[in-house]
């Protein structure tokens, strides 16, 4: 771990606590579903994806500040908070966010979503048709598959696995004697079964949820008993892996052995019906084992992921997005790819404009007999993906091919496990990661010898190689053949799969250290500009900022006169607008139909803008955990477009929230300039050259 990482801020007082920050970026997320712009099957979705997010946030950054609180750690996070005091904290938050998705949930989707001729209904509510084919469907396709199991002496507690739904059932035995001894029981509802059933009679399309449909027959599973009481839970565990990479000889069977372990992690939440009873909580309590802390009450359902499976389920095209099409050169769908390369760097912004050049990269050079080598680094890829099938097809061909599949991506560990075993069958040479250190860079290098020599082939992007992510998440690729480029990836993939360290790199930069090193070096030099009265500016689009290195650097060049301009999805723990202290400093946050995800660090440079594009954010875990990569866009035309991509987000009106010197954030207040930059996107057009000068510094 390098030593940058341990910096501790001198700016205290400017900054948010990291988890409520993130906290508020999935709140944002969260006010999508009440924004009748989005289509309504679309705001469904959005209440989905805060679900996920959340149950995912639980599961590891929750989860570790546990660890630290039941270890009595007294290191402090950067706004001073032990973790007890951070624990308790951010849990309160995290309470409130759960309320107000399922209040959202009850009170406006479902009431709209009927009123679209989609009813997601209560046993009680069917008529009787609807019943009777329910009870038939009961018996035939759900009963015979559940297993009730026992809470007793001789039948201990059952294991319930993470992010699993579960009925607890209370009950006792049907008798004339006295004794009314009080027996728990449980069943896990099965996670190859539907989670959501449609009913084949009923007006337009009515759904029933299935662990309402076991909770109304479960009296047939537990003859001779009667049942007190059935409620739902589902509970989360602790998913961080603990790897000591240090101690083991074989990195790829450490993984899987930690995925094993991984499943029975401690529980981290439990999140319960609100008419479950105490006798029950209280049992859930001694044998999951779990602190009352970690235990949330809901309106039903307690799982809000099976909206996930109800879109699917719905055929309403108009109550989704629009499809669109991407924009793609047609010369960069075909073997005219590396022409059109060596002619000049290209610059392509997805989904807008196709992932398909990229796939058809990979696919030219895996067919291309010139095709010498092909070295890429994978960190998240499809379950099919044609991307491994390519450099399996280019290995089998006989061509050299190097693949670092980081096995250590969180969430994707056993698909980069299976894909890394298939490639390595097919001849590919697959390097698992590196010691301490994940890989999420996103590099291609490919070398053909042509007529006149031997020529290289580049690809760097700010997302995954990924054609599914692709068409939801922007990010931006370039593909050059420039020399010092093809020389600086030459060293880093050296650097990958043996024991080079890059020295001297002309173009790039990598983390470990060296992209914060030289983002530093970048912000001081805008200082110097603005306090030498020399034109000044630093324009940053990431997903995040915490980095307190960072941070105060950026601090003291907006105290020098930097305008400075940050365009965060997420966690952004500086407070701007403090006056004396950030108030040159203007945060935005864009959400909206795609998740934005690239990642671009300009420079104004005394009136010659430096721009960057770059896999990192601004977190110490990018900038000194993980291998990163930084590289310059040089030619005039490409470098323009950054600028015209970053100007037209900041001028935008329609999906942006801007932050507040307290941490809060607003939605736009210019309600006459209606500016949707994703939409001008998806059209392939930007804001014009004078409105989004003029609106750049958000005069």
């Amino acid at each position: 771990m390098a030593l940058s990482e341990n910096h501790i801020s001198e700016n205290k007082s400017i900054l948010i606590n990291r988890e409520i920050s993130w906290l508020k970026f999935n709140d944002r997320v969260l006010a999508q579903v009440s924004d009748q712009r989005h289509p309504l099957l679309e705001r469904a979705r959005f209440l989905s994806i805060t679900q996920k997010n959340l149950d995912e946030w639980f599961m590891v950054r929750l989860a570790s500040i546990h660890q630290m609180a039941q270890l009595h750690l007294q290191t402090r996070e950067p706004t001073g908070l032990l973790p007890t005091e951070e624990l308790d904290l951010i849990s309160a938050a995290a309470g409130r966010q759960l309320k107000k998705q399922h209040s959202l949930y009850t009170r406006s989707l479902v009431p709209m979503l009927a009123k679209n001729g989609i009813s997601i209904l209560d046993i009680d509510d069917l008529s009787t048709d609807q019943f009777g084919w329910l009870k038939e469907y009961f018996d035939q396709e759900i009963e015979p598959i559940l297993t009730p199991m026992a809470d007793d002496g001789t039948r201990p507690f059952p294991f319930l696995a993470n992010d699993s739904l579960n009925l607890a059932i209370r009950l006792i035995k049907n008798s004339k004697k006295s004794d009314k001894k009080e027996h728990f029981a449980f069943i896990q509802v099965p996670k190859n079964l539907q989670r959501v059933i449609e009913l084949p009679v009923g007006q337009g399309q009515v759904f029933v949820l299935i662990e309402d449909v076991i909770r109304h027959f479960v009296g047939s599973l537990f003859n001779g008993y009667e049942i007190r009481e059935v409620t739902a839970f589902h509970i989360l565990r602790d998913m961080e892996l603990s790897i000591a990479e240090e101690d083991t000889p074989n990195l790829l069977n450490e993984v899987r052995s930690q995925l094993k372990k991984r499943e029975r992690g401690q529980v981290i939440r439990l999140v319960a019906e609100k008419g479950m009873s105490k006798k029950t909580e209280r049992r859930l309590e001694k044998v999951l084992p779990l602190n009352r802390r970690r235990v949330y009450r809901v309106t039903n359902p307690v799982d809000l992921a099976f909206l996930d499976y109800l879109i699917k389920r719905v055929n309403r095209p108009e109550l989704f997005y629009h499809s669109f099409r991407s924009k793609a050169d047609p010369d960069l769908l075909g073997p005219k790819i590396f022409d059109q390369i060596s002619q000049g760097d290209i610059l392509l912004q997805h989904p807008y404009d196709d992932f398909a050049p990229v796939l058809n990269l990979i696919k030219q050079a895996a067919n291309d007999p010139q095709t010498m080598a092909i070295k890429m680094t994978l960190y998240r890829v499809s379950k099919d993906s044609p991307i491994v099938a390519a450099l399996a097809q280019a290995a089998n061909a006989g061509k050299q091919v190097t693949v670092l599949l980081e096995v250590k991506a969180r969430f994707d560990e056993q698909n980069n496990v299976f894909w890394a075993e298939a490639l390595e069958k097919q001849g590919v040479h697959v390097i698992y990661g590196l010691l301490n250190l994940k890989v999420h860079s996103k590099m291609t290098l490919i070398v053909r010898r042509q007529a006149d020599g031997i020529h290289r082939y580049i690809h760097v992007g700010t997302g995954n190689y990924n054609e599914v992510t692709a068409r939801m998440y922007t990010d931006l690729s370039l593909f050059s053949a420039d020399d010092d480029l093809a020389d600086d990836l030459s060293q880093i993939f050296n650097y990958l799969t043996g024991y080079s360290r890059p020295e001297h790199l002309k173009r790039a930069f990598i983390s470990p250290n060296g992209i914060a090193d030289r983002l530093i070096e970048l912000i001081d030099a805008e200082a110097l500009a603005a306090e030498s009265q020399k034109n000044s500016g630093i324009w940053m689009k990431a997903n995040s900022l915490n980095d307190t290195r960072i941070i105060d650097h950026l601090v003291r060049a907006g105290k020098s006169g930097v305008p400075i301009h940050l365009l965060i999805r997420g966690i952004e723990t500086l407070r701007p607008g403090i006056k004396g202290e950030t108030n040159n400093i203007k945060v935005h946050s864009i959400v909206g139909r795609f998740l934005e995800h690239s990642r671009i660090y300009r420079f104004a440079n005394a009136g010659d803008p430096l721009t960057f594009i770059s896999s990192a954010d601004l977190m110490p875990r990018n900038l000194y955990r993980r291998v990163e990569l930084m590289v310059p866009i040089l030619q005039k035309d490409c470098k323009d477009k950054v600028a015209e991509i970053f100007e037209t987000m900041w001028a935008d009106t329609i999906n942006m929230w801007k932050m507040r010197s307290d941490g809060s954030y607003v939605r736009h207040s210019k309600k006459k300039r209606r500016v949707d930059s994703q939409a001008l996107f998806v059209d392939h057009d930007y804001v014009s050259d004078r409105f989004a000068e003029k609106f750049i510094g958000d005069n």
